[in-house]
């Protein structure tokens, strides 16, 4: 699976932003999705994540009640919606897919390039 995160940009405090991740190769429906961040110094860190189908979805209590991750396989697509950001949400933001949906960066084989989000204060 080659995955390709974009929507990356600069925001201020409050905004919001829509990433996405298209992926291309072998069947994205079969796999479970995720989207992680690493700011500068810091671990990368679990974000959210999508199962095969849709139907379940996780979030890291840091974002929860603000973003949304979402799919359309017809489109062979995950979003991630991001409201009501914050200056902590800056980082590198990746996509990741995976045959198990869960929240531990290194159980995912495929990962796209990641995509900057900056927000200002």
């Amino acid at each position: 699976v080659q995955l390709q995160a974009s929507g990356g940009g600069l925001v201020q405090a409050g905004g919001s932003l829509r990433l996405s991740c298209a992926a291309s190769g072998r069947t994205f429906s079969s796999y479970a999705m995720g989207w992680f961040r690493q700011a500068p110094g810091k671990e990368r860190e679990f974000v959210a994540a999508i199962s095969w189908s849709g139907g379940s979805t996780y979030y890291a209590d840091s974002v929860k009640g603000r973003f949304t991750i979402s799919r359309d396989n017809a489109k062979n697509t995950v979003y991630l919606q991001m409201n009501s950001l914050k200056p902590e949400d800056t980082a590198v933001y990746y996509c990741a897919a995976d045959p198990r949906l869960g929240p531990n960066f290194w159980e995912y084989d495929y990962w796209g390039q990641g995509t900057l989000v900056t927000v200002s204060s």
